[in-house]
């Protein structure tokens, strides 16, 4: 019986998810990811990255790149947001282009509280330890940029050229995008010295592999699942996911039972979502689950907004 409860309360659940998980989702969700991964952007900006004078990569490690240059070359003190809205002009024409609508207004959003809060915080010195400063910066990072990636938006600049072509050819672009970065700090070796490009590099690297660990989308799982409810589990996969399944006759190895084992591909951050479902449809499903690395033929990738 108290399997059969908290069986029911999962279900229940996911029915839920279904009545008002979409208000939650395409609104309220992207908002407070926004604000909060601006704010820790904002922050990482003016403590550990102002501290160790490093450059974060893309269009905000280009920012502080000319911010610099004004104030060593030429004496001006430019402000942050005025040169990050510039920078992001095209990138935010490719999410309109490419990536929707909405996706990029709450991405115009985050480039713009970024910028505000960025230019109201003073300078906040935590540490001095170059080490502590690249491994933590990169992790705050990381964290920030990946809670706008999983509410479905981002932080602007080269996560909207990461995102397209991750789309256009279905793969992770996230190490594409250091590859970038690291040309950019290139310039600024050349320019500032050597140490703190080279610094930049572990920061950008700590904040690269925070995104991968953290924002799955990209990444796909092969489902194997024994049941007896083949349709209902194969309806569920399709609801949830827009991927179809196939069904394929097998049989118990020790009572020789008749069984279906239903095969499917899907987004890996769909995954938990999923096998709760269709748990909840057949209580005695077996699944396996398992990370795929390669995949050829067409596969569904839904749209950001």
């Amino acid at each position: 019986m108290p399997d059969e409860k908290k069986q029911t309360s999962e279900c229940g659940a996911g029915l839920l998810d279904g009545r008002h998980g979409s208000l939650i989702r395409r609104h309220i969700l992207p908002l407070l990811a926004v604000l909060l991964s601006s704010a820790l952007m904002a922050v990482n900006i003016k403590s550990f990255i102002a501290a160790g004078g490093l450059y974060p990569g893309g269009a905000s490690g280009l920012t502080l790149l000319i911010q610099r240059c004004a104030e060593y070359l030429f004496g001006l003190v430019l402000p942050y947001s005025a040169v990050n809205f510039l920078l992001n002009a095209f990138p935010v024409w490719v999410g309109f282009r490419f990536l929707g609508r909405g996706f990029t207004l709450y991405s115009c959003l985050s480039i713009a509280a970024t910028g505000i809060i960025a230019d109201l915080l003073p300078v906040i010195s935590i540490t001095e330890d170059i080490t502590l400063i690249c491994i933590f910066g990169g992790l705050l990072q990381g964290t920030a940029v990946s809670m706008c990636l999983m509410a479905g938006t981002t932080t602007g600049g080269t996560d909207f050229i990461a995102i397209y072509y991750s789309q256009k050819k279905n793969i992770d672009c996230w190490n594409a995008v250091l590859a970038f970065n690291v040309t950019q700090l290139a310039a600024a070796g050349l320019l500032f010295g050597w140490d703190k490009a080279l610094y930049s590099i572990i920061f950008q690297y700590t904040s690269t592999q925070v995104i991968k660990t953290l924002y799955r989308h990209y990444q796909k799982k092969t489902l194997l699942i024994v049941t007896n409810e083949p349709e209902a589990v194969c309806r569920i996969i399709h609801d949830t996911t827009g991927h179809g399944a196939t069904v394929l006759e097998a049989r118990g190895g020790y009572e020789a039972e008749e069984r279906r084992l239903v095969y499917s591909v899907i987004a890996e951050d769909q995954s938990a979502a999923t096998m709760r479902l269709i748990r909840c449809a057949d209580p005695s499903a077996f699944i396996n689950a398992i990370h795929t690395d390669s995949l050829a033929g067409q596969f569904y990738q839904r749209p950001m907004r």
